[in-house]
C-alpha cells in the first residue's frame, strides 16, 4: 500500500516538475432535480502552451461519449438531449467549466472534462478529470420577501414597486401572495405569482403581506409576515413646506426664550445657511464668548453706578456741612438782632429765609 502511494506521489511530482497545466476539478457534485448546475473545471494557464481543444464527455455503458465540443471552428453540442441546456464557460482563460439546466434525473452519470494543449516544442499534451454528478429531489425552503427598493417596505405613494418571494428546492416552485385582513378575518389572497408588483403603490395598498411556496417534493412553506407601508405623498409635502428652508445664521434669536442654537439631530451641527454648518464646539465658543461680553458690561455698569452714588453722597455730606455753617451764622445774627419766634429752631437746606424781624425770641 505504501508502495503504492509512493508511486502517486512521484507521479505527481513528475508531471508539476515537466510543468504541463494541470486540471482542477472536484470528484462529484450534486444538482437539484429541475434546477441548474455547474460542474467546474479550471486549470492555471502557462506561458508557451495553447489551448486547442476542449472536450465534455458522459459515460454510456462502457464508453464515454463527447456531448460537447470546442475546436478552433466553434463550439459545437454533439447531443440533441443537451441542446439548449448545455453551455461551457469561455469568457475566462483556464475555465471551462460546464453549465447543465434543467436538471433532469437521468442525467446522473459521470461526466469526463478534457482539455488539449499545444507545447512550445510543437506536442500536445492531453488532461481529463472524472466528476460524478448526483441530482436529488429537494423539498421546498422556507420563502424570503425581499424588496428590491432602496426604501425598504416603506414607500411613497406613487411610486412602482414589487414584493418578491424567494424559495429553494425542486422546480417548478408555486408560490401565493396574501393580505392579512382585520377583526381576526381570513387572510385574502392576492396573487399566485412569485412577484407582487404595485403599479403605482397606493395608502390603501399599506397592510400586512406574506407568501407560499409549494414545489414538486415536500410540504408548503410559508414566510414570515411584513408590513408594507405607503406613505401619502402630499402630507409629506406639506410637512416639508411648514418646516423653514433657510438660516441666515448659526445663531437666532427667540422672542420667548432668549439665544438659541438650531442643531441638527445626532449629527453636532448647527443650521448656519442652505448647504452651510457649524460643529458644535463653534457653537459653544461664540455663546461663552457672547456671555463674557454680557458679564463684562454688566460688571462696568455696576461700577459706575456705585461710583456714582459715592459722588451722590459725598455732595450730601458738603451741604450738610454748609447748611450747619449756615445755621450759625443765622442764629448769631438773630441773637444779635434780639429777634425771636414762636416756631420750633428747625432749619433746613431749603434756605427759606424771611426779611421781617422776629421779637420775644427767648434763648
Amino acid at each position: 500500500m505504501g508502495f503504492l502511494l509512493g508511486l502517486l506521489l512521484l507521479g505527481h511530482l513528475a508531471v508539476v516538475a515537466s510543468g504541463h497545466p494541470i486540471l482542477e476539478a472536484p470528484e462529484s457534485v450534486t444538482g437539484i432535480w429541475k434546477g441548474n448546475i455547474n460542474i467546474p473545471c479550471t486549470y492555471g494557464p502557462l506561458k508557451g502552451y495553447t489551448q486547442i481543444l476542449v472536450k465534455w464527455l458522459v459515460q454510456r455503458g462502457s464508453y464515454p461519449v463527447t456531448i460537447f465540443l470546442r475546436d478552433s471552428s466553434g463550439d459545437h453540442i454533439q447531443q440533441a438531449k443537451y441542446r439548449g441546456r448545455l453551455s461551457v464557460n469561455h469568457e475566462i482563460l483556464g475555465d471551462v467549466s460546464f453549465q447543465l439546466n434543467t436538471l433532469e434525473m437521468d442525467d446522473r452519470n459521470h461526466y469526463t472534462c478534457e482539455v488539449t494543449w499545444q507545447t512550445p516544442n510543437g506536442n500536445q499534451v492531453v488532461r481529463d478529470k472524472i466528476i460524478d454528478l448526483r441530482v436529488q429531489k429537494v423539498s421546498v425552503s422556507k420563502p424570503i420577501v425581499t424588496t428590491g427598493s432602496g426604501y425598504g417596505f416603506t414607500v411613497p405613494q406613487g411610486m412602482r414597486i414589487s414584493l418578491q418571494c424567494q424559495a429553494r428546492g425542486s422546480p417548478p416552485i408555486s408560490y401565493v401572495w396574501y393580505k392579512e385582513q382585520t377583526n381576526n378575518k381570513e387572510p385574502t389572497k392576492i396573487a399566485t405569482l412569485s412577484t407582487l408588483l404595485f403599479k403605482p403603490a397606493l395608502v390603501a395598498d399599506s397592510g400586512y403581506y406574506f407568501c407560499t411556496a409549494k414545489g414538486r417534493v415536500g410540504s408548503e412553506q410559508r414566510s414570515n409576515i411584513v408590513k408594507f407601508v405607503v406613505k401619502d405623498s402630499s402630507k409629506l409635502l406639506e410637512t416639508k413646506t411648514e418646516a423653514p428652508i433657510t438660516m441666515q445664521s448659526p445663531m437666532e434669536v427667540n422672542s420667548s426664550w432668549g439665544w438659541t442654537t438650531e442643531v441638527d439631530d445626532y449629527l453636532g451641527e448647527t443650521s448656519a445657511g442652505p448647504g452651510k454648518g457649524l460643529p458644535i464646539f463653534a457653537i459653544i465658543l461664540i455663546i461663552s464668548l457672547c456671555c463674557m461680553v454680557v458679564f463684562t458690561i454688566a460688571y462696568i455698569m455696576l461700577c459706575r453706578k456705585t461710583s456714582q452714588q459715592e459722588n451722590v453722597y459725598e455732595v450730601a455730606s458738603v451741604h450738610a456741612r454748609e447748611a450747619n455753617d449756615s445755621g450759625e451764622t443765622m442764629r448769631v445774627d438773630i441773637l444779635a438782632s434780639g429777634c425771636s419766634s414762636e416756631e420750633p429752631a428747625s432749619w433746613t437746606l431749603s434756605n427759606d429765609y424771611s426779611d421781617e424781624p422776629c421779637l420775644d425770641q427767648e434763648y
